[in-house]
């Protein structure tokens, strides 16, 4: 680094660099030594957006020019996620695709899918003739879903969805995804709900492209007493007694 010309310094001498001279032979400094050991065209993270700038995917970070980038990438805050990455893929045990990079610089690609908007539904309320059990029967129709695709149902509390604000805790979701259909959610009441077979089932008819999904309710004495031992839950099978 060169220190002459420097006010208050002497000729041949070497003035004190300010802060801002410092940082930037720095930076100089790490965006030769990144040109030395990273490929732009290789790296996962490196990302030109529509006004010309530089990003960085993993830190969300904006440079003006690649050599910021690079000096960027030798810096502390891109080395520590990058260790924190490894550490995540290490962790869940992700297999990489790229055998040229190692776990911090593999990157899950995201699959990009045409949504063609929501399918048709009906909805069905149902009783158990034994137990009284209130039910939904739900059939949703699929006409144009992708070849060897199920659709799939999960349960969602009032908590995880972003859609209303603030959560009503009365309230939960059911959800139904199937590609390329948008996911359909469905708002019930937080009951408990019957996850024996005969009482909680799906089904896809691959012919009419018509998925069932069959949900029941608990009884208000089997939610009461669903984790009290010794008290059976009322039903056809105390019918007897």
């Amino acid at each position: 680094m060169d220190y002459q010309n420097r006010a208050g310094s002497k000729f041949g001498g070497g003035g004190v660099a300010s802060q801002s001279s410092t940082n930037a032979d720095r930076r100089e400094r790490l965006r030769k030594l990144a040109l030395e050991t990273i490929d732009l065209d290789k790296d996962p993270y490196f990302f030109k957006n529509h006004v010309g700038s530089f990003e960085c995917r993993l830190c969300l970070t904006v440079h003006q020019n690649d050599g910021s980038y690079l000096a960027h990438t030798q810096g502390r805050k891109h080395q520590t996620n990058l260790a924190r990455r490894a550490a995540k893929d290490a962790q869940m045990g992700r297999k990489k695709e790229d055998e040229g990079y190692t776990g911090a610089n593999a990157i899950q690609i995201k699959r990009n899918v045409v949504k063609i908007g929501r399918p048709g539904y009906k909805i069905t309320k149902t009783r158990d003739p034994v137990t009284r059990q209130q039910g939904l029967l739900f059939q949703l129709q699929y006409p144009e879903i992708t070849p060897a695709v199920i659709p799939r149902v999960r349960f969602m509390s009032a908590y995880e969805q972003k859609i209303e604000d603030p959560p009503d805790k009365a309230y939960q979701y059911l959800l139904v995804a199937a590609e390329p259909y948008e996911t359909c959610g469905f708002k019930l009441q937080a009951r408990e709900v019957d996850r024996r077979e005969d009482k909680f089932w799906t089904w896809f008819d691959g012919d009419s492209k018509e998925f069932w999904v069959q949900i029941t309710f608990k009884t208000e004495r089997e939610e009461r007493y669903s984790g009290v031992p010794g008290l059976a839950p009322s039903g056809g099978s105390r019918g007897g007694r």
